[in-house]
């Protein structure tokens, strides 16, 4: 078929979106695994800041649910097996029984805007994207380095991108996918990251509810750092009733927490060692 090769090219799906509306800034299709979506925000808000785009629309999706991505994660050994019959449970980060994530399949797209173009509009603003680090483990294809190492630097690169005080950020949306390394590692990489105020830090998992959607879920994750801090309510990691590990984080198990919400930051790690870290503060 003459439109096998554009169905098969990733950037078609920017394309397309840019031919049906007409967009014709930056058209700028991002590939990096589990990463993708806070990559495509993250570059977004730099191409606002170099002044490139007074606007950009900026996500994920993905819809890999079939025969071939569920077994291919399977052998990878990366899903969770253990309760096939009661599925409502299955994905649990931090829990001492986590054995792997739940596939999730959706979209979440941010429209990002320069501030003074969102004001003479009218638009209402939900956060500003303040702070943006993206690393490489140069580790691994598909475990992450000793430590989180990689994800340690990303967070760190976007604190100091950000311009705040790490104090002021209240609540961290984590990577959190289940899996029995990675879970771990990043809530150390988290203490090492925030120091003495990872104790006052508020961390949770929304893969728990919405399971992981790979490419989308770092766009996803974003938008629940805005409505925390339009709600000034913190989203709760579902099924942690063991921690498997000990940590002064807050993991805000079973429940929202309601509480004041600043600034937060939300991780995203990919196979192939790719790391991102946004940080999303409040407009005065």
């Amino acid at each position: 078929s003459p439109f096998f090769i554009p169905s098969a090219l990733i950037n078609l799906a920017s394309g397309q979106v840019s031919i049906k509306y007409g967009f014709k800034g930056p058209n700028h299709a991002v590939v990096t695994a589990c990463a993708t979506g806070a990559h495509a925000i993250g570059d977004s808000s730099r191409l606002i800041k170099y002044g490139d785009a007074d606007v950009m629309i900026a996500g994920g999706s993905e819809a890999v649910i079939g025969r071939i991505g569920i077994a291919g994660f399977c052998a990878a050994k990366a899903m969770s097996t253990n309760f096939n019959d009661t599925p409502e449970k299955a994905s649990r980060p931090y829990d001492k029984d986590r054995d792997g994530f739940v596939m999730g399949e959706g979209a979440a797209i941010l429209v990002l805007e320069e501030y003074e173009h969102a004001k003479a509009r009218g638009a209402k603003i939900y956060a500003e994207v303040s702070g943006y680090g993206l690393t490489g483990d140069a580790y691994h294809i598909t475990a992450p380095a000793e430590g989180a190492e990689g994800g340690y630097r990303a967070m760190k690169m976007a604190l100091k991108n950000s311009g705040i005080d790490p104090t002021e950020i209240d609540y961290v949306n984590a990577h959190g996918t289940s899996t029995p390394k990675g879970d771990e590692g990043e809530a150390g990489a988290v203490e090492r990251a925030f120091g003495d105020h990872a104790k006052d830090i508020s961390m949770s998992s929304t893969k728990s509810a919405v399971g992981h959607l790979l490419g989308a879920a770092g766009a996803i994750e974003s938008a629940f750092c805005a409505l925390a801090i339009r709600d000034q309510v913190m989203p709760p990691t579902l099924n942690l009733d063991n921690p498997s590990f000990e940590t002064v984080i807050d993991l805000i198990p079973h429940n929202a927490k309601k509480g004041r919400v600043r600034a937060t930051m939300s991780n995203s790690f990919g196979f192939g060692g790719t790391n991102a870290s946004l940080v999303l503060r409040e407009v005065k």
